[in-house]
C-alpha cells in the first residue's frame, strides 16, 4: 500500500463527533454542577427552627436542625443521581446525533474523494454535479467539476497534438527510408543517383528538424510564462523578421507594403520576433505567385496592433478558426510541403503568454488578415 495515502489520524467525521460530544459533555457537566449547588443553597437558606426544637416524623421526635441537614443532603444526592443519569443520556444522544449529522454533511466530501480516487485519463468525463444547498461543500464539488473540465480539455488537446505530430513526423521519415531502400537495392546506382538521394534525404531531414523545433517552441510557450518582459519597438521586430523572408518573397514575386506608426510593446523580444516572423512567413508561403502582403502597426494607450494581410487561396469564413489548430495549412490542407503547420498555433500561444489577443478574418476573393493585440505598457 502506498504510504502517502495512509490515514495519519482519526477521520474528519470522528474528530467532529468527538468535538461536538465533548462540547455537550462540558456544558451538561456545568449545568449539573450548577443545579447541585443551587439545590444546596436553596435548602440551606430555608427557615431554621430555634435550637432545641424537635419535629415529629412518623411519631418519632427528631431534632429540627439535624432534620434540615439530612433533607439538604438528600436533595443534593437526588439531584446528583438523577443528573448523572440525564448527563449520560444527553452525552450519548449528542454523540449519536453528531455522528449521523456529520456523516450526512460530509457525504459530498466523500463523493469528491471517491471521484478523485477513480479518476484517470479514461474517466475524465465523470462529474459530481452535486445537488442541494449552495454551501461550501457544493462550492468544492463545483470547483472539482471545473477542474475536471480543464483536465479533460487538456488531455483531449494533448491526444490530438500527439496524433498530429506523429502523422507529420512519419512523412519525412518515410521519405528518408524509401530513398535509402531504393538506392541501396540498386546495384547500378552511380554518383549522380547517390547525390540525388542525399539531396532528398537532406531536405526531409531539414523538414523534420523544423517540425521538431516548432513543436519544442510551442510546448515551451504553452507551458511556461515569459522569461523576459521588457519594452520592445514592434516596428524593429517586424523589420528584422521581414529580412528573413524577403528573399523568398522576391522569388515568389510577392509585393510587400508597410504602414507603420509608433508601436511600443512589452514582452519577450525573441517571442515577439517569432510572432511577426510566423505571420510574415505564412503571408509569403501561402500566397499566390505575384500576390501581395500588407503589414500595419499602430500603437495605443493600452494595446499595440500588428495586422498582417495577404492575398492567397479562398478560405471559408467558418474555417478560419481552424488555422490556429496545429498542423492546419490553408484551413484543411495537411499535405503542403512548405512550413510545418504550426505557425499560427505558435502565434496564438506566444500572444497568450504576453496577455494579448489574436484573431483572423478571411479576405473576400482570397487571402487572410491576422490582427494581433499586444500590451503597449506593463499591466
Amino acid at each position: 500500500m502506498n504510504t502517502g495515502l495512509r490515514r495519519r489520524g482519526p477521520g474528519l467525521r470522528v474528530r467532529l463527533t468527538l468535538l461536538a460530544t465533548g462540547l455537550v459533555a462540558f456544558v451538561s457537566g456545568l449545568l449539573l454542577l450548577l443545579g447541585w449547588l443551587l439545590v444546596g443553597k436553596v435548602v440551606s437558606s430555608s427557615p431554621r427552627f430555634p435550637d432545641g426544637s424537635t419535629v415529629a416524623v412518623d411519631g418519632v421526635e427528631v431534632d429540627a436542625g439535624v432534620l434540615a441537614d439530612v433533607l439538604g443532603q438528600q436533595a443534593r444526592d437526588d439531584v446528583l443521581r438523577s443528573g448523572a443519569i440525564a448527563y449520560l443520556c444527553v452525552v450519548a444522544a449528542a454523540a449519536l446525533l453528531a455522528w449521523a449529522i456529520t456523516g450526512r454533511v460530509l457525504q459530498p466530501v466523500h463523493d469528491v474523494t471517491e471521484a478523485a480516487r477513480k479518476l484517470s485519463a479514461e474517466s475524465l468525463g465523470e462529474r459530481l454535479r452535486l445537488a442541494g444547498p449552495r454551501d461550501e461543500v457544493a462550492e468544492l464539488a463545483d470547483t472539482f467539476d471545473e477542474m475536471l473540465d480543464r483536465l479533460q480539455a487538456a488531455f483531449d488537446s494533448q491526444r490530438r497534438f500527439v496524433a498530429n505530430a506523429s502523422h507529420e513526423l512519419r512523412t519525412p521519415l518515410s521519405v528518408i527510408r524509401t530513398e535509402l531502400d531504393v538506392t541501396l537495392t540498386d546495384p547500378d546506382a552511380d554518383e549522380a543517383e547517390l547525390r540525388r538521394m542525399a539531396s532528398v534525404v537532406r531536405a526531409a531531414t531539414e523538414r523534420a528538424e523544423q517540425l521538431v523545433s516548432a513543436l519544442l517552441l510551442l510546448a515551451r510557450t504553452d507551458g511556461l510564462g515569459l522569461a523576459v518582459r521588457e519594452p520592445v519597438d514592434l516596428n524593429a521586430v517586424v523589420e528584422s523578421a521581414w529580412r528573413a523572408v524577403r528573399a523568398e518573397a522576391g522569388e515568389r514575386q510577392v509585393r510587400a507594403s508597410f504602414v507603420t506608426g509608433p508601436a511600443p510593446a512589452v514582452g519577450d523580444p525573441a517571442l515577439l520576433e517569432r510572432i511577426a516572423g510566423n505571420l510574415l512567413e505564412n503571408g509569403v508561403r501561402h500566397n499566390v505567385p505575384g500576390g501581395w502582403i500588407e503589414v500595419r502597426t499602430e500603437g495605443g494607450a493600452e494595446w499595440t496592433t500588428l495586422r498582417v494581410s495577404s492575398s492567397g487561396p479562398v478560405i471559408a469564413p467558418d474555417r478560419v478558426d481552424e488555422l490556429f489548430e496545429p498542423f492546419r495549412r490553408g484551413g484543411t490542407d495537411r499535405t503542403a510541403r512548405t512550413g510545418t503547420g504550426l505557425g499560427l498555433s505558435i502565434v496564438r500561444a506566444a500572444v497568450a503568454a504576453h496577455g494579448g489577443r489574436v484573431h483572423a478574418t478571411a479576405i473576400p476573393g482570397g487571402g487572410l488578415s491576422v490582427v494581433v493585440l499586444l500590451p503597449s505598457s506593463p499591466h
